[in-house]
């Protein structure tokens, strides 16, 4: 290793005790069969997320602003469940999106992705979260299953998982 060169390694808590956890199989009970409409204007970063998203069980709508956001949603209205939307879009602002969104369902539940901490606190609400970039699959797997699953069990495996995948 050169002079001045520093390496570090992450090792789970659950490898270090000899746990013998597999996150593998856990993140399958992250997954779902809803549909979620994901708004994200960076290319790369939304064909990602939509294959994660996918290979979870979603099924998933994509738009790269508000405007196909819009046009999305009323396509296939009252078939989406869940929007996944970066705050920050070209044009209108995915929190903007999100209100007008909810205008036409209430019920939406939503999950803003930001990679702007002064933003993290202006995204929260009810039935909604705010996600920092950049984030785990394991992690955006969690939130997303939280907002859409209400049931109290969910509560203990989200903690279970996230600790013994050490994705705190």
């Amino acid at each position: 290793m050169p002079e001045g060169m520093t390496t570090y390694a992450q090792i789970p808590e659950a490898a270090r005790a000899g746990a013998g956890w597999n996150c593998a199989l856990d993140e399958a009970k992250l997954g779902g069969s809803e549909t979620i409409l994901f708004v994200e204007d960076e290319a790369f970063v939304r064909n990602v997320t939509s294959e994660v998203l996918r290979s979870a069980g979603y099924k998933v709508l994509t738009a790269k602003n508000a405007d196909e956001a819009l046009a999305a949603y009323r396509e296939y209205r009252g078939a989406v469940d869940f929007l996944l939307t970066d705050v920050i879009l070209p044009g209108e602002t995915g929190t903007t999106l999100a209100g007008r969104l909810r205008r036409e369902d209430p019920e939406l539940k939503v999950l803003f992705v930001t990679g702007y901490a002064e933003q993290l606190g202006l995204c929260k609400g009810e039935r909604a979260e705010c996600l920092a970039k950049p984030f785990s699959t394991v992690v955006l797997l969690q939130r997303i299953k939280q907002l859409l699953d209400s049931r109290q069990a969910w509560a203990g495996e989200q903690h279970r998982v996230k600790h013994a995948c050490g994705n705190a």
